[in-house]
């Protein structure tokens, strides 16, 4: 792990070994990753992600296994993508003024046989304490593939409590309990509108001193918000997932036109940002 902070702003540490996603996050000295607080997949790679605070969920699948199109040997996509378990390749830390600043290239071989590489970028700006990434997706292989991303921003959900909500102009009324539904879980995945970038909150936490995350996102690449949760004992995580496709499976997202291939030689980008903000 790679310990990455700025003047102000939480204390990340980014997963070398696996596509550089943030795994312990300290917000005024408290963890808020969901450490071992999570479901068990059958999938320890996956498993070792969803421990930390985001893991990138890619770039070839997204969510639960499907068949690979076309294979005659009945694979699978993997339970969230080919992404997870992808080492970080030139890794380089540098500071910009006030700001800190970590770059990487993942080369990742995708579940159909192609290949891509992610430019990540992550910054956190000195001044403000908002963490910012840049994803710059590109098809380094030889034959088409259709892109899927969603980003796993999972919460220790034993730090929310009554007061806590989630807050978006996507949510019907704009705002819901963080403990939406009913019993020990629930998901649902929405537009998150059509502005160019969706924001959306969680707060107050009063075991963080009353602060609120604020998640923002570019909706050109990442369309729906897709939330869930899982009081399942020992499970108690919340996730807050910007995503690409909606919920559905590849099949009906393949009819309605909405598997857009990326053909060789051609990238995508990807933005997002958090900060844990007061007065909210």
């Amino acid at each position: 792990m790679i310990e990455f902070s700025a003047a102000r702003g939480p204390v990340l540490f980014l997963d070398r070994a696996s596509v550089l996603d943030i795994g312990k996050l300290f917000v005024a000295g408290r963890d808020v990753s969901p450490g071992r607080a999570i479901p068990d997949d059958g999938d320890p790679r996956i498993d070792h992600s969803l421990e930390g605070f985001l893991f990138t969920c890619g770039p070839d699948h997204i969510r639960h296994p499907e068949p690979v199109e076309g294979a005659s040997d009945g694979s699978l996509y993997p339970l969230h993508g080919s992404f997870s378990a992808s080492p970080a390749e030139n890794v380089l830390m540098e500071c910009c003024g006030d700001d800190a600043v970590c770059r990487g290239e993942v080369p990742v071989r995708l579940a159909s046989g192609g290949h891509a590489r992610l430019y990540r970028v992550w910054r956190i700006d000195g001044a403000t304490g908002e963490v910012f990434l840049e994803d710059r997706l590109v098809n380094d292989g030889a034959r088409p593939f259709a892109p899927m991303l969603m980003y796993h921003m999972n919460l220790a959900a034993g730090l929310l409590d009554a007061g806590t909500r989630l807050q978006g102009d996507m949510l019907e009324g704009g705002s819901l309990p963080w403990a939406f539904g009913e019993g020990d879980g629930g998901v649902f995945c929405i537009p998150a509108g059509e502005a160019g970038q969706a924001e959306v909150r969680l707060g107050p936490v009063a075991a963080l001193s009353g602060l609120t995350l604020r998640v923002r996102f570019a909706t050109a690449t990442l369309p729906f918000l897709q939330v869930w949760r899982n009081q399942s004992a020992p499970a108690d995580v919340l996730g807050i997932e910007p995503a690409s496709h909606r919920w559905t499976g590849r099949s009906e997202l393949a009819t309605r036109g909405e598997l857009v291939a990326l053909q060789p030689g051609e990238a995508l980008d990807y933005r997002l940002s958090f900060a844990f903000i007061s007065g909210e």
